[in-house]
C-alpha cells in the first residue's frame, strides 16, 4: 500500500516522547509565570518591551534589532532578515487586550451596607461569570498634577481582593425563568470595595455624612494613595480576576488562567521572534490594542501604527524601497486562538471543522460570521506554502471554523492587515472557556505554537 490518501488530524501527545514532555511543561510554566503577571495590556506591552530590551532591541530605527512602543498599549519590534526588505516581512500580529470590567468615570456609590464601584464590561463577556469570584484591580490612576500612579490591588498574599456579588438561589425564582440576556443586567456588575463606616466622633448627628461608607472609603483611598474622587474620572482602572493561573488537571497537560486570548500568542510570538535565526525575510511582531472591542482607536489595528512604524523601517534599512512595496510583499499570520470543540457542547461545532486540544495550533482560513460576512479569506497559495513548510518540519496543525455557520463565526486583526494587500492567514492554539475568566489551554498547543511562529520567521516562503 501507498501513502495513506485519507487525512485525520493527530494529536501531539501521541508522538511525545518524555523528553519533548518535559520542554512542554518547563514553557507551559513560563508561560503560567507570564499571564500571572501580565492582566493588562499595559502590563503586556511593558514585558515585552523589557524582554525586547534584554535581546538588544532599541528604539533607534538604524539598528539591526528595533521597537517602538505606543503610549504603553501597543508595541511594534523588527529584526533583519538574510532577504531584503524589499521582499517584504514575515509579520506575526496579536493582539494584547482582554475582556474585563472597567471602572466608569464617576464609579463610586454608597447602597444598603457597601461602597461599590460601578463598571462598564470591556468586549464580549458572559455577565454572570464575573459574579461571586474574587477580582483584582489593575491600571492607572493620574493625579492632577500629573504625576501616574499604577495600581495593582488583590494579586498578593494577604492583600484584599474585590467582588460582586450574586442573587442567593432563594431569592433567584424569577431570574431563573429569564433568558441570560436579561437575567443580568450590566448596570448592576457593582464591585464591592468597602464596608465600614467612619470610626465614632464627638461630631453630632447633623455633621455625619450622607454616604458614610463612601466617605470612610474616600478617606482611606486618601491617606494610602493620595488621591481624590475627581482622580477616578481620568483613570484607567481594570477590575480582573485575581489569582495566578495553574496548571490544570492531575496529568499537568492544562493551563487554566485568564487572558489567553489572546496573550498566549503574544507569548508564543515574543518567544518565536527572540529564538529564531535570521535565515528569511526580515522579521516583525506586533501587538495591538482594541480588538475585543473592534480594534479601533489609535493603539488598534485600524490605526496607522504599523504603517508608520514600517515606513520608518523603510527609510532606515532600505530608503530607496517604498514603504507600500514593503507591507505588500509581507507574509502575515494574524496570531488568534480558536475555539476548541467543547466537550459538554459538541453540538454548536461542526465537528468535522472543529478544533481540538491537544491537534496543534489552528488555522482559520477565513474569520466573519454567516455567510463569511465581514471576513479576511486567504488564498490557496499562501495557505500551502504553510502547510508545505510546517510537514516538512512535522509540526503539528489543524484548520477549524469557529462553530457551525450560522451559529458561530468573529473577527480577528487579519483583515485589518489584508488591507495593505498583504498575505495573511490566523493561526494560533484552540482555547476551551474561551473570554471567561478562567480559560483553558493545552501545554501542548503551546509549545507548537510557538514551534510554528518562529519556522514561519525563519522561512523563505
Amino acid at each position: 500500500m501507498g501513502k495513506n490518501l485519507a487525512y485525520k488530524p493527530k494529536s501531539i501527545w501521541d508522538n511525545a516522547d518524555a523528553k519533548t514532555r518535559k520542554e512542554m511543561e518547563a514553557l507551559a510554566q513560563r508561560y503560567i509565570d507570564f499571564i500571572t503577571h501580565c492582566k493588562t495590556e499595559r502590563e503586556t506591552v511593558e514585558y515585552v518591551r523589557q524582554r525586547l530590551a534584554e535581546h538588544g532591541y532599541a528604539e533607534d530605527f538604524s539598528g539591526d534589532r528595533v521597537m517602538r512602543s505606543l503610549r504603553g498599549k501597543a508595541i511594534f519590534a523588527a529584526r533583519k532578515g538574510a532577504l531584503p526588505l524589499s521582499q517584504g516581512l514575515s509579520l506575526l500580529a496579536a493582539h494584547a487586550d482582554t475582556p474585563r470590567l472597567d471602572f466608569k468615570q464617576r464609579p463610586l456609590i454608597e447602597q444598603p451596607g457597601v461602597a461599590q464601584a460601578k463598571t462598564h464590561y470591556y468586549g464580549g463577556i458572559r455577565k454572570y461569570q464575573w459574579l461571586a469570584r474574587p477580582l483584582a484591580l489593575h491600571g492607572v490612576i493620574v493625579r492632577e498634577n500629573g504625576e501616574t500612579l499604577t495600581v495593582t490591588i488583590g494579586e498578593k498574599p494577604g492583600e484584599p481582593v474585590f467582588c460582586i456579588a450574586d442573587l442567593l438561589p432563594h431569592l433567584a425564582q424569577k431570574q431563573v425563568t429569564q433568558p441570560v440576556s436579561e437575567a443580568f443586567e450590566a448596570e448592576k456588575l457593582n464591585i464591592i470595595l468597602a464596608h465600614s463606616t467612619p470610626k465614632a466622633g464627638k461630631s453630632s448627628k447633623d455633621d455625619a455624612p450622607k454616604d458614610p461608607i463612601k466617605t470612610q472609603l474616600l478617606e482611606l483611598l486618601h491617606k494610602k494613595y493620595g488621591i481624590c474622587e475627581e482622580d477616578f474620572i481620568t483613570a484607567e482602572l481594570q477590575a480582573v480576576p485575581a489569582g495566578p493561573a495553574r496548571f490544570v488537571g492531575f496529568d499537568k497537560a492544562m493551563i487554566g488562567g485568564y487572558g489567553q486570548d489572546d496573550r498566549i500568542c503574544v507569548f508564543t510570538a515574543l518567544e518565536a521572534l527572540l529564538e529564531a535565526e535570521a535565515t528569511g525575510r526580515s522579521m516583525a511582531v506586533i501587538f495591538w490594542d482594541k480588538e475585543e472591542i473592534g480594534s479601533d482607536g489609535a493603539s488598534g489595528a485600524a490605526s496607522r501604527f504599523m504603517q508608520y512604524c514600517v515606513e520608518d523601517l523603510a527609510r532606515a534599512w532600505e530608503k530607496d524601497v517604498q514603504p507600500s512595496h514593503v507591507l505588500l510583499e509581507t507574509r502575515a499570520l494574524s496570531a488568534d486562538v480558536s475555539a476548541a470543540l467543547d466537550p459538554d457542547y459538541q453540538d454548536v461545532h461542526e465537528k468535522q471543522n472543529a478544533a481540538l486540544l491537544g491537534y496543534g495550533p489552528v488555522f482559520s482560513k477565513f474569520t466573519g460570521s454567516r455567510g463569511k460576512y465581514g471576513a479576511s479569506e486567504a488564498d490557496a497559495e499562501f495557505f500551502g506554502a504553510l502547510r508545505g513548510l510546517f510537514n516538512g518540519k512535522g509540526i503539528a496543525w489543524q484548520s477549524a471554523e469557529l462553530g457551525k455557520v450560522d451559529l458561530g463565526g468573529g473577527g480577528t486583526v487579519a483583515l485589518f492587515l489584508a488591507a495593505y494587500g498583504m498575505q495573511v492567514i490566523d493561526l494560533g492554539p484552540a482555547i476551551l472557556s474561551m473570554h471567561s475568566p478562567f480559560e483553558l489551554a493545552s501545554s501542548a498547543d503551546l509549545f507548537a505554537t510557538k514551534q510554528a511562529f518562529r519556522a514561519f520567521l525563519e522561512a523563505q516562503l
